[in-house]
C-alpha cells in the first residue's frame, strides 16, 4: 500500500515511492514518462485515500444479526408460555450484542494501531527527506588545531551538521550509476565478440584472481606479528553455553515504545551478543591493514592511493554487522575496554563518556597513523523497523599530518513483526581531507524489488571538484576502484581489466552461532594468558 509520493527537486526524471517499511526510489526515460507516473498515482490515490487516525472504520460488518426463531420454536415445543419465551430472546439478543460491541472495539484499536504504525514511518520517512540539506568544510587551519589525542572537531555539538542529507539533493547524485560487483567483474560480454571476448575474459579474471592473491599477501605482509612481542595463538570459536538459550518474542518486549528512544528501553539479555559497545567500537579496526597501506602510500607521495584506501576502511568497517541481529551491552558510565594486537600492530583504548545520552569515546594508534572518534546512536522505532542515526565524527590522521574525517550512515533493522529480521545501511559518506582529496560514497537504500543489495558506489574528487577516481562494490563484501570519472565504463564488455580491489571481506568462521560474530570479533573479549595474570584474585 502507498502512503505518499513526491517529485524529485533535483532531477526531472526522478521521483519517490513510500511505504510503510521501505522508500522506492524510481527514474523514468523523460520528463513526460513522470508525469503519466504521478496523475496514475494521485488518480488512485483518490480511489483508496489514506485513512485519518480518528477514523472509526470497522472489519465488523454492519448488517451482522441475529435470529431467534430457533430458539423460540424450540421453547414453544416444550410448552413455554410467550412471556418466558420474550424473556429468553431478549437475554440472547443482549448477549450478543455485548459481544458484537466488544469486538467492534477490538477491530477498531487493530485498524488505529496499523494506522499510526503506517502514517508514523510515512511521516518519518517524508520528513527526514524534505529535511536539512548541511554539509561542512573542513580546512587546513581547523586541522592544524587538532591535538593528537583531542577530539574537539568530533564533539556532538554539531550533530545537526552531520545529520543524514537528502539523497537526490546532492550534486554528484546526478550521474550516480550502481553496478552489482559480481555481475560488473565476473559476467562475460556477449557483444564483445565471441572467441576473442571469451579470452579476454578468462584473462579477466585471471588478473582478477591476482589482484585478489595480492591483496590476501598484503593483509598478510601488515599482520605479520612485530618481532619484539611473541605470536599470540586467539581462539577460533566461542565457548558452548552452559545452559539451552530460550527464545523471547521482540514485539512483545517492544510493542509499547512505538516512537520512543529505544536506549532507555530495557531488554532481556537474550537480545544482547557477547560484546559490549566498548569492543564493538573496535570491530571498525578490523582491516586495519588499509591504513597501514595508506600510510605507505602517502610516504611514496601516491595521495591518490591514500584517500582509496581511506575509503574503502570506512566502508569495510560495516561488513561485520552482516547477519548480526543482537545488540551489544551497555557498559557502565566510566568504564573502558583496551586492547593490545601487537600481530596488526595496533593499540585501541575506549571509554563510556556519558551515560544519557550513551556516548563512547574511542582511540586507536597504529603503524603511522592515529584513529579517534566518538559514538552516539539516535534510535527511532517505527513500529516494524528501527531506525539508527549515528551521531558523531571519526578522525583519521597519519604521522605526516594529513587528516581525514567522516560520520557514519545510517543503519536500518527491518522486518521486527513478520519476515526475516535484516539490517541495511543507507545514505551518504563525505571523507573529508585537509590537503589534495576528498571522497563522497553513496550506500544506496535497499528497496523491496531489489535483487543487488548493500551497493556501495563513489568518487573521489581533488581540489577543484574534478573526479580522479570511481568506487563501486559492497559494503558486505568487496570495494574496487577505476580511475577516471567512470563515465565510460562499457555496457558490452567486462570491465574487470581496468578495476583494481581495494578490499575484500575475511571469511567467516566454519562454527557460526546465532551470534554470527566475525572471527576478529570472537577475539576482542577472550582472555590470552598474559591478561589471565591481570586479573584481581576473588573476583
Amino acid at each position: 500500500m502507498i502512503s505518499s509520493f513526491r517529485e524529485s527537486k533535483s532531477d526531472d526524471r526522478r521521483f519517490y515511492i513510500f511505504t510503510a517499511t521501505k522508500t522506492l526510489h524510481l527514474r523514468t526515460d523523460s520528463k513526460r514518462d513522470r508525469v503519466a507516473w504521478i496523475q496514475a498515482l494521485v488518480s488512485t490515490r483518490s480511489l483508496l485515500p489514506l485513512r485519518p487516525l480518528n477514523d472509526n472504520l470497522s472489519l465488523v460488518p454492519h448488517d451482522l444479526s441475529i435470529s431467534t426463531d430457533r430458539l423460540k420454536k424450540r421453547l414453544h415445543e416444550e410448552g413455554i408460555n410467550d412471556d418466558l419465551v420474550k424473556d429468553c430472546e431478549q437475554i440472547v439478543l443482549s448477549e450478543f450484542s455485548e459481544i458484537q460491541g466488544q469486538l467492534k472495539v477490538l477491530c477498531e484499536e487493530r485498524t488505529n494501531f496499523l494506522d499510526t504504525i503506517r502514517q508514523l514511518e510515512a511521516y518519518n520517512i517524508e520528513s527526514e527527506t524534505s529535511g536539512f540539506h548541511g554539509d561542512y568544510q573542513l580546512t587546513k587551519h581547523e586541522c592544524s588545531s587538532l591535538g593528537r589525542g583531542n577530539s574537539e572537531c568530533s564533539t556532538t555539538e554539531s550533530s545537526d551538521d552531520i545529520e543524514k542529507q537528502e539523497l537526490e539533493e546532492v550534486s554528484y547524485e546526478e550521474g550516480t550509476l550502481f553496478f552489482d560487483t559480481e555481475e560488473y567483474f565476473t559476467e562475460p560480454a556477449v557483444s564483445c565478440g565471441s572467441v576473442r571476448g571469451a579470452m579476454d575474459h578468462a584473462d579477466d579474471l585471471q588478473e582478477t584472481k591476482k589482484q585478489l592473491d595480492n591483496v590476501e599477501k598484503i593483509h598478510s605482509d601488515n599482520e605479520d606479528c612485530d618481532s619484539r612481542y611473541p605470536q599470540i595463538e586467539r581462539r577460533k570459536k566461542l565457548p558452548d553455553p552452559v545452559e539451552e538459550v530460550k527464545g523471547v518474542s521482540l514485539w512483545s518486549m517492544i510493542k509499547d515504545n512505538v516512537g520512543k528512544d529505544l536506549t532507555r528501553v530495557c531488554l532481556p539479555v537474550y537480545f544482547n551478543e557477547p560484546i559490549s559497545s566498548l569492543q564493538k567500537c573496535f570491530e571498525d579496526l578490523e582491516y586495519s591493514y588499509l591504513l597501514d597501506r595508506a600510510y605507505k602510500y602517502g610516504k611514496e607521495g601516491n595521495s591518490l592511493q591514500r584517500i582509496l584506501n581511506v575509503a574503502a576502511f570506512a566502508v569495510s568497517g560495516y561488513a561485520s554487522s552482516e547477519g548480526r541481529h543482537c545488540k551489544p551491552f551497555n557498559p557502565l558510565l566510566g568504564e573502558t575496554y583496551e586492547a593490545d594486537y601487537p600481530d596488526k600492530g595496533v593499540r585501541f583504548f575506549s571509554e563510556k563518556v556519558s551515560h544519557h545520552p550513551t556516548l563512547i569515546a574511542c582511540h586507536c594508534e597504529g603503524k603511522g597513523w592515529k584513529f579517534w572518534g566518538d559514538s552516539n546512536l539516535r534510535t527511532k522505532f517505527w513500529g516494524r523497523s528501527i531506525q539508527l542515526d549515528p551521531v558523531g565524527v571519526l578522525t583519521l590522521e597519519f604521522d605526516d599530518g594529513e587528516i581525514f574525517q567522516w560520520s557514519k550512515v545510517t543503519t536500518s533493522i527491518y522486518n521486527l513483526i513478520l519476515g526475516k529480521v535484516y539490517c541495511d545501511h543507507h545514505g551518504l559518506m563525505h571523507i573529508h581531507g585537509n590537503r589534495n582529496y576528498s571522497c563522497k560514497l553513496k550506500f544506496k537504500e535497499q528497496s523491496i524489488l531489489d535483487r543487488n543489495p548493500h551497493q556501495v558506489h563513489g568518487f573521489v574528487e581533488d581540489l577543484s571538484g574534478k573526479k580522479v577516481a570511481t568506487l563501486i562494490g559492497k559494503w558486505d563484501d568487496s570495494m574496487y576502484y577505476i580511475n577516471g570519472d567512470g563515465s565510460g565504463k562499457p555496457k558490452d564488455c567486462s570491465p574487470s581489466s581496468s578495476a583494481t580491489l581495494l578490499w575484500k571481506r575475511n571469511k567467516p568462521p566454519p562454527n557460526l552461532t546465532r551470534y554470527n560474530l566475525t572471527s576478529f570479533a570472537i577475539t576482542l573479549n577472550e582472555l590470552t594468558p598474559g591478561l589471565q595474570l591481570c586479573l584481581i584474585s576473588g573476583i
